[in-house]
């Protein structure tokens, strides 16, 4: 039986939806032109699309935590909480099918506030229209996990996929 305590089930992207490497984009640059650090300011005024698609495939899918999301939204809002960029979001992770699952997009460039700070979780609360003790939010922060927990929201730190089905299990989630 589930446990109905939660009705809001909060998403983090980076680490946990979408691990990411940044040197991926930095062997790139390298490729581009050695040193690029330095020269950094005048390559994206001349060359901007390019830096955007090498500064955006940094991604991989997490395979298992997304396909626990069609079995998650059968019982739960499901939101995106991320501290992103429009860089990312337009040209890193806007074409990946998971995020179809998500009733809505919290993003901190649109909100204002990145995590840990109160205000983007009260822009979750305010755009799920729930009470807070029914937000449970996954993210690989631990801090922005207890940032949530002081929001009287309930916390998980994700650092695996076994451990965070365990997680839900515990909490009759899944």
């Amino acid at each position: 039986m589930l446990d109905k305590r939660y009705s809001v089930i909060v998403f983090d992207l980076g680490m946990v939806l979408l691990p990411y490497n940044y040197n991926i984009a930095l062997e790139r640059l390298e490729k581009i032109n050695s040193g690029f650090g330095v020269n950094y300011l005048n390559h994206y005024k001349t060359n901007k699309e390019t830096f955007k698609k090498i500064y955006s495939e940094i991604f991989t899918v997490n395979e298992d935590v997304a396909a626990l999301l069609p079995e998650l939204k059968k019982n739960y809002t499901l939101l995106l909480l991320s501290n992103t960029n429009s860089i990312h979001r337009e040209y890193g992770w806007k074409n990946y099918k998971f995020l179809q699952y998500f009733d809505k997009l919290i993003l901190s460039y649109e909100v204002n506030a990145v995590k840990p700070e109160e205000k983007i979780y009260r822009a979750v609360e305010k755009s799920s229209e729930r009470p807070p003790h029914s937000h449970i939010f996954i993210d690989d922060v631990k801090e922005y996990a207890e940032a949530a927990i002081k929001c009287g929201w309930g916390g998980i730190q994700f650092t695996g996929y076994e451990k965070l089905v365990n997680e839900l299990k515990n909490r009759k989630i899944l």
